[in-house]
């Protein structure tokens, strides 16, 4: 049987990064239900902008990135407080100055990232309270030298906390992530322990329609900066039947190491 669910995933994922129910980032303790599966659709396109000093042209410049992500995620309940979760995004980025494009294909890091395997474990629930963990680990199925993936096996571990006080749902994550980095540039570049604080919330406007508010911010990887990255982000869920439900979203940085803009879109389906 483990074989079988192995398989049906590898065959049904080509990408994927395993967060909350979408557009959130801060993940919850529901998980799928004994035997059930889902599989998410998700998309992201970011946009970055500023101006940069150039020293060897003594001149100011406009430095402009967009890029995204398509993801795939397929949960499988191995009991009903139990899940597996398998995901391998698919990213995308170009850069350019002042108009131009400055990055051939190869840099702009356009290909399949590192594979991510993690399971979720609701141990604690009571009266609208419930606490999960959540461990996992990444794969190096990504190319490193395009900056799409460490080149290494890495891991992490999320505490979860969510709470439902009606009509509002609450939620909680604090997570730590090792990186363990192939490439000697990776490893003077980038910091191995990122830790994450966020929190979230969510409420049902209308039937099937629910708007969620996410806040939160995680250890800056790059060793030269000791301003850790925040975001907020807002968006809507709507429930087409009870198996189908799609999101948008919108995530704004706090602070110059965030992305200055994502949109966040999605689709999931329950079976």
């Amino acid at each position: 049987m483990f074989k079988k669910i192995i398989a049906t995933m590898i065959v049904l994922l080509w990408s994927g990064s395993a967060f909350a129910a979408h557009p959130l980032i801060t993940d919850d303790t529901g998980t799928q239900g004994k035997g059930k599966y889902q599989l998410e659709v998700n998309s992201e396109f970011t946009r970055e902008k500023e101006r940069q000093y150039n020293t060897d042209e003594e001149k100011w410049e406009t430095k402009k990135e967009t890029g995204g992500e398509l993801a795939t995620i397929l949960s499988y309940g191995i009991t009903d407080n139990v899940d597996i979760i398998l995901g391998l995004p698919y990213k995308w980025k170009k850069t350019k100055i002042d108009g131009v494009v400055t990055s051939d294909k190869a840099e702009q890091g356009d290909g399949i990232a590192d594979m991510s395997l993690e399971a979720k474990w609701r141990f604690y629930e009571n009266n609208g309270l419930s606490f999960a963990i959540k461990p996992g680990v990444t794969l190096p199925t990504g190319d490193e030298n395009k900056g799409l993936g460490n080149g290494k096996v890495s891991y992490g571990l999320v505490f979860i906390a969510t709470k439902e006080i009606a009509p509002f749902t609450f939620h909680f994550n604090l997570g730590y992530t090792n990186n363990e980095y192939k490439l000697q540039a990776d490893k003077n570049a980038n910091r191995k322990g990122i830790w994450h604080v966020s929190v979230a919330s969510e409420v049902e406007v209308i039937k099937d329609l629910k708007a969620v508010a996410n806040v939160g911010v995680e250890r800056n990887q790059d060793k030269t900066s000791n301003t850790h990255p925040a975001f907020i982000l807002g968006g809507l869920i709507y429930s087409i039947t009870d198996n189908i439900a799609v999101d948008f979203g919108v995530k704004g940085g706090l602070n110059k190491p965030e992305t200055d803009l994502t949109f966040l879109a999605g689709i999931a389906f329950k079976f």
